[in-house]
């Protein structure tokens, strides 16, 4: 999957609306975490990172992405509920059909995107724990290079 260029990330917004991530982000780098609000390591270190990277790095733009495995519709208020502030920290959008988590090869939850502002795939990491962590820290520092 690396280094493979890609034409469409499609999402949507907690309205329904489909959204293309690289219409909305088009020419910048982005990190996509994508994620599950029943995974207590999303929860409990990956979000934590992805909002400590989109402060660090902020040549990227770091994106959540829900992965919803359940079927169940997820709405705003459900994404909120993991965070104790008002506002998302960074911009978090739904794959309710799991197509995202499906094209980018997932391992599971959380696995990290990062893909170049020429929209190439420039390397996926898998966790949110010390490996995985060192790991997205030297890829973010060649991408922003």
């Amino acid at each position: 999957m690396m280094d493979q260029r890609i034409s469409s990330i499609l999402l949507s917004d907690f309205a329904g609306n489909e959204i293309d991530l690289l219409r909305v982000y088009n020419g910048r780098p982005l990190l996509l975490l994508i994620y599950n609000n029943q995974c207590l390591g999303c929860t409990g270190r990956a979000v934590p990172l992805a909002y400590r990277l989109s402060k660090e790095f902020t040549g990227v733009e770091v994106v959540g992405v829900h992965t919803n495995f359940s079927g169940e519709p997820v709405t705003e208020r459900d994404i909120m509920s993991i965070f104790t502030i008002e506002a998302l920290p960074f911009s978090i959008y739904l794959d309710n059909e799991q197509k995202v988590y499906r094209q980018f090869a997932s391992e599971g939850t959380p696995q990290w995107v990062l893909i170049t502002a020429e929209q190439t795939v420039y390397r996926s990491i898998f966790g949110s724990q010390g490996n995985a962590e060192n790991r997205l820290y030297y890829a973010l520092e060649q991408v922003r290079s």
